[in-house]
Formats: structure tokens, sequence, C-alpha cells
């Protein structure tokens, strides 16, 4: 028999695959094993540990999702104060001032001018 790699997810098909065989043996009224882990009742009581285990699981995603969704909205609620703010210290004290510069704005005179691409003159071929 193969080493069962545990750490990775059974498929969903697979574990289908395995409450149908467990509904199965519920209809097998002479099932009778010495094997504990085997048994009806072990059976019974892994498919139910199962399931809690999956719906705390769901739940927790949900509560996983609802946090990343907050602090999106949290991350963008303060992006857009900071434009806010630095709209202000621009109107307030010039788009030259240091206190631009200090918010994390570029001085106007430090920005490049734009400058005239002189046009390549193209060498008309007379013949």
């Amino acid at each position: 028999m193969t080493i069962q790699d545990i750490t990775r997810r059974l498929r969903p098909q697979t574990i289908s695959q395995d409450i149908d065989s467990l509904h199965g043996l519920q209809t097998v009224s002479t099932y009778n094993t010495t094997r504990a882990n085997a048994s009806t009742a072990n059976l019974q009581q892994v498919y139910q540990a199962m399931l809690i285990s999956q719906q705390a699981e769901t739940e927790k995603l949900a509560l996983y999702r609802a946090a990343g969704d907050a602090a999106r909205l949290a991350e963008w609620e303060f992006h857009n104060a900071v434009l806010a703010m630095k709209e202000v210290v621009r109107g307030q004290y010039g788009s030259d001032s240091d206190q631009a510069q200090a918010v994390g704005l570029k001085k106007k005179s430090e920005r490049k001018r734009p400058s005239r691409k002189k046009p390549i003159a193209i060498a008309s071929l007379s013949t």
C-alpha cells in the first residue's frame, strides 16, 4: 500500500463517493467487524466529526472573507483621506512649498519641463 499524503485535501468527488458508501453500508444489516476503525459506530462518529469540521471551516472562511472586505474598504478610505489631505496641503501652501514636499508631493519647481524633440530630418533620395 502506498503512503498517503494527508497534507493535501481530498477531492470532493472522493468524499462524495465515501459518503455514498457509508449510506450504502446502512442498508447492509449483517455488517459486523472486529476492526474498531471500520465499525458502524466509528464510521458514524468520524462522519459527524467531518461534517462539523467542514461547517466550522465554511463559517471561518466566511468570516475571513468579511474581514478581508472590511480591510479593503478601510484601506480605500485611508487612501482617499490621504489624497484629500494632499489636495488641501497643495491648496493651502501651494504646489512649490516645503509643506507639499513634506507630504510626498513633488515641488513644481523640481519637475522637469518637457523639452521639444527635434524632428528627425528624413533624407530624401533624389535620382
